[in-house]
């Protein structure tokens, strides 16, 4: 299954003491974009709710909590217009939609006029230029293709999932990149301090993804320190040092799956 990022409720965080929400209609304009060494740039975007992640990580005191996803610069203003074209929505079903091309269905949230084309319409209503690298996106992604669906019924989010899967399913030969970016601050002998801790990891081929070893490997070793180590049994958070220790020495030293840490002058979050 495609993950696609639907609307869903408010973005929640703590910033410099202050609780700060997004709405579910902005989510995708309020981005930051960020450096990770080696692997270039990103835009951010907030993760939903980081409040609740504060209790199971012992962030109670933390004055600044912000959890979000990364994405190369030009997504989410891309992804925004699915979200107002209201393609996102999985609330409710659309019938008929065998007998409608991909074009058909971009024409159904937009306006009714029997002479201008789709793309005219939707440049319209997103007010995006002819030349727009957006556009470009969206003529890219299948909206305006002549392809069929394979299915009657389906709510706007399924249709917009089996659009993008034409052109976002991996061939044998692609790699994935699988990147993660830490800000980390504290104070120490009344000064704040600061740390960014990076890591980036490429999948070989379709095969062997790099989401399916970073997602795998920590599992396995887990297991085997259940196993060989007499770690505890159960279903278990791997919160502490006893379990996290182990578990990133044998990614670093076995699988090259290791943070790169440096320091860096605070200048807040």
């Amino acid at each position: 299954m495609l993950f696609l990022p639907v609307r869903g409720g408010a973005v929640k965080f703590i910033q410099e003491g202050k609780y700060k929400y997004i709405p579910p209609h902005m989510v995708f304009r309020r981005t930051e974009l960020i450096n990770v060494e080696g692997y270039g740039s990103f835009e951010g975007l907030a993760n939903r709710d980081s409040l609740r992640y504060r209790e199971a990580y012992g962030l109670n005191d933390a004055d600044t909590l912000y959890r979000g996803t990364l994405r190369r610069p030009g997504y989410a203003r891309a992804w925004d217009s699915f979200v107002k074209l209201g393609m996102t929505d999985d609330s409710y079903l659309i019938s008929g939609l065998s007998k409608m091309s991909f074009r058909d269905y971009t024409n159904l949230f937009l306006a009714y006029n029997p002479h201008d084309s789709v793309e005219l319409k939707i440049k319209h209503y997103l007010n995006i230029p002819q030349d727009s690298d957006i556009f470009n996106k969206l003529q890219w992604v299948g909206l305006f293709s002549n392809e069929t669906f394979e299915f009657d019924e389906a709510t706007p989010a399924q249709c917009l999932e089996y659009i993008l899967r034409q052109v976002w399913t991996m061939q044998p030969d692609d790699k994935d990149l699988i990147v993660m970016f830490h800000k980390i601050g504290w104070q120490q002998d009344g000064q704040m301090m600061m740390i960014e801790s990076s890591m980036g990891v490429e999948g070989t081929n379709a095969s062997n993804t790099a989401m399916a070893g970073t997602v795998g490997l920590p599992l396995g070793i887990a297991a085997k320190l259940v196993l060989e180590g007499g770690m505890p049994k159960g279903v278990l958070r791997p919160l502490t040092k006893n379990w996290y220790g182990p578990i990133l020495a044998e990614l670093a030293e076995k699988f090259h799956v290791k943070f790169f840490e440096k320091n860096v002058q605070y200048k807040g979050y």
